[in-house]
């Protein structure tokens, strides 16, 4: 996992639509955010060029984590259901980008039917290229 190294604005960076978190057993175990995106996403960017939209009609889902002890919960798709039924009530379409090493991460979204859009090159600094998977929720 690439962690940040600061973890709490990483949590809350961009201009924030909404946030959620699960619990379990009285316990934090997942997060996931909704925002208008960062100028360099790509997933906001390809959706609108293929849809022939403004980057404005998206809504970007980011921020997922589960712990660890509680995946096979389902806590995943609640929270991914959750900000995509904020961006639909807001007129938006949810979007979102993963490492393509992070294959449960792309089985997820890809049994709740997202779009894979395309697989791209990012450059998360100097010395990191990152494959990076694009989708959109399924309309």
């Amino acid at each position: 996992m690439n962690w940040p190294d600061q973890p709490g604005e990483w949590l809350s960076r961009g201009p924030l639509l909404g946030s959620w978190v699960a619990e379990l057993e009285g316990g934090l175990v997942g997060h996931i955010s909704l925002s208008q995106g960062d100028e360099g996403d790509l997933a906001p960017m390809l959706w609108s060029e293929r849809n022939g939209a403004t980057r404005g009609m998206t809504a970007v889902v980011s921020r997922l984590f589960v712990a660890p002890q509680a995946r096979g919960h389902r806590i995943g798709a609640l929270l991914i259901g959750q900000a995509v039924e904020e961006a639909r009530r807001r007129g938006l379409h949810p979007v979102l980008d993963v490492v393509a090493s992070d294959t449960a991460a792309a089985a997820l979204y890809e049994r709740l039917g997202w779009e894979l859009m395309a697989t791209v090159e990012q450059q998360w600094s100097p010395h990191q290229t990152v494959a990076v998977r694009c989708y959109a929720a399924s309309s």
